[in-house]
């Protein structure tokens, strides 16, 4: 087990540089516990710096996570009791828990991160730091000291993946150790603040009865959806930002059959996959030299070489849109993605514009066919106001009519009114329209309940 001494530091490399220029004492700081204090925060700078200097950077380093934070948190303790001895015990414990967080974790954010609650931490400016639980947006009592104190967090995000964030490299994508993701802009793309956006990874697996039990979908939907995926349907997962498209497309995936080949391609990995035969591929960014980078669509056309029972791409946002067509029309039935949009018209049009951007002169008619014979079903999610993620449609792609591609929808969500705690209340019904695989369905051995399509009155 490794030990600390106070005043002893056998390395020459610190643990971290701390931010020049400790916080003023402000008079009038709030004490609230939990709630940013000026007064606080400059006995917390005091700490980490005098920590930072008697560490052993090398020793420290060397340790497991686990025990790593075991030996600082034990280290910071003894200095606190040191140099603070006429400070009580709740306070203390405060500041021993953020001087930790700011030598081995992400600082002022890091107990955001721990919180099991909370899906999203944004930080905009040292004074503006949010977080998602439940669907809703929070302004937090976290507090950063200065932008300087947001680029050391940054530094120590990206450092582990050998990648830079400066001027001429202004934005960057990353994930921390448990999966999480991060993308940061500093200035001057920014210019107000250096920004941290982190999507938290969920280390649970939500399954499809969770999101009933959340009111995202019905049950008749969830039966529907379970009898496509077995029916090998192409489904596209579509929806905006935070609306929990890769959550849903998680859930699906307990459908596939475990004698399938599963391969996923991802940027960055997010897809937990619950079967046993999965092969899970990731894109890759360029070096600092601009060499190295594999695209989603390198990893598709190799994937094709795999002998694949299912392709799952974790989100098309790019060219790799005309080979994910391509392998849905060559063989490889049972495919599912998302995409971000706001309807499945939407989708059908970002598609093609990503096919578009493949450069293969393809007119739009050619784009059209292709789209509209690959694609059976879209799922379409919406966050609500009141926090709640629901599929608002589920829509299918019949095929052409002249020009255009035709759509039909099958389920759909009718909102009724908003109680006076701003709930939103509604109902997912069918719509009375039956699917043109339905027919499909009974010779595969997949039984669906009675009257699931019938549409019900009001």
């Amino acid at each position: 087990m490794t030990s600390w001494q106070p005043g002893k530091n056998n390395g020459s490399q610190r643990l971290g540089e701390p931010t020049a220029g400790a916080p003023a004492n402000a008079g009038g700081a709030r004490t609230t516990p939990g709630r940013y204090n000026e007064d606080m925060e400059q006995l917390i700078f005091r700490i980490h710096q005098i920590l930072i200097e008697e560490l052993d950077a090398d020793q420290i380093a060397a340790l497991p996570a686990d025990e790593r934070r075991r030996v600082v948190e034990g280290a910071a303790e003894t200095l606190v009791k040191r140099e603070l001895s006429n400070v009580g015990g709740i306070t203390r414990d405060q500041i021993v828990a953020r001087v930790v967080d700011e030598v081995v974790g992400l600082g002022p954010i890091d107990a955001l991160l721990r919180d099991p609650s909370i899906s999203e931490v944004m930080v905009n400016a040292p004074e503006e730091v949010f977080f998602e639980r439940e669907g809703v947006l929070y302004l937090s009592d976290v507090r950063f000291r200065d932008v300087t104190h947001i680029m050391r967090v940054i530094e120590r995000v990206i450092a582990p993946i050998g990648r830079r964030v400066d001027e001429s490299s202004p934005m960057v994508d990353a994930r921390l150790p448990d999966g999480s993701r991060v993308n940061v802009i500093i200035p001057p793309v920014a210019p107000k603040s250096p920004t941290i956006t982190i999507r938290k990874f969920r280390a649970d697996k939500l399954s499809m009865e969770d999101l009933v039990a959340a009111q995202t979908l019905t049950p008749d939907m969830a039966e529907f959806l379970r009898a496509c995926v077995r029916l090998k349907l192409n489904i596209i997962v579509s929806g905006g930002t935070g609306t929990g498209k890769t959550t849903f497309l998680n859930a699906m995936s307990v459908f596939i059959p475990e004698t399938e080949r599963i391969l996923t391609i991802e940027d960055p990995m997010e897809i937990k996959i619950q079967q046993p035969h999965v092969v899970s591929l990731e894109a890759r960014p360029a070096n600092i030299d601009g060499k190295g980078e594999i695209t989603q669509r390198d990893l598709l056309r190799n994937t094709l070489r795999m002998r694949p029972d299912r392709i799952i791409i974790g989100e098309v946002r790019g060219p790799e849109a005309f080979d994910m067509l391509n392998a849905m029309n060559t063989g490889h039935e049972g495919s599912l993605s998302t995409i971000h949009a706001n309807s499945p018209r939407d989708a059908l049009s970002r598609i093609e514009n990503m096919v578009l951007m493949a450069s293969l002169d393809l007119p739009d008619r050619a784009i059209r066919e292709q789209t509209a014979s690959a694609i059976d079903v879209f799922i379409q999610l919406a966050r609500f106001s009141d926090g709640v993620r629901r599929v608002t449609k589920v829509t299918e792609c019949t095929g052409m009519e002249g020009e255009i591609i035709t759509l039909q929808d099958l389920f759909e969500f009718n909102q009724t009114h908003i109680d006076g705690e701003g709930k939103i209340h509604g109902e997912m019904r069918p719509t009375g329209i039956r699917p043109s695989f339905a027919e499909r369905f009974g010779p595969a051995g997949i039984e669906l309940p009675e009257g699931i399509f019938l549409a019900r009155s009001a």
